[in-house]
């Protein structure tokens, strides 16, 4: 199953600003974030490149994954599509 876009925040946020993260295999640059330090989002190539990328207030989504609080996943609350989507 392709994912195309995973919202989440951060629980140390106290805003709890959403961001934005996905995959589009029909781009050269198929992953990309949005709502980041990089204003109007950013591609890259690789899913390294976008966990790696201090983009989360200087920060890599890599350092700070535990901290993730995940709100959907392909537009569906992150529950219902635990519990209604096919995984592998």
């Amino acid at each position: 199953m392709l994912i195309d876009e995973t919202c989440f925040y951060f629980s140390d946020d106290p805003t709890e600003e959403e961001h934005y993260l996905g995959y589009l295999p029909e781009y050269e640059k198929p992953y990309w974030a949005g709502y980041c330090d990089i204003e109007d989002g950013c591609e890259f190539k690789t899913a390294d490149e976008l966990v790696n990328a201090p983009i989360y207030d200087g920060k890599s989504l890599k350092s700070r994954w535990d901290k993730v609080v995940i709100v959907s996943i392909e537009g569906l609350d992150r529950d219902d599509w635990m519990q209604c989507c096919r995984h592998v």
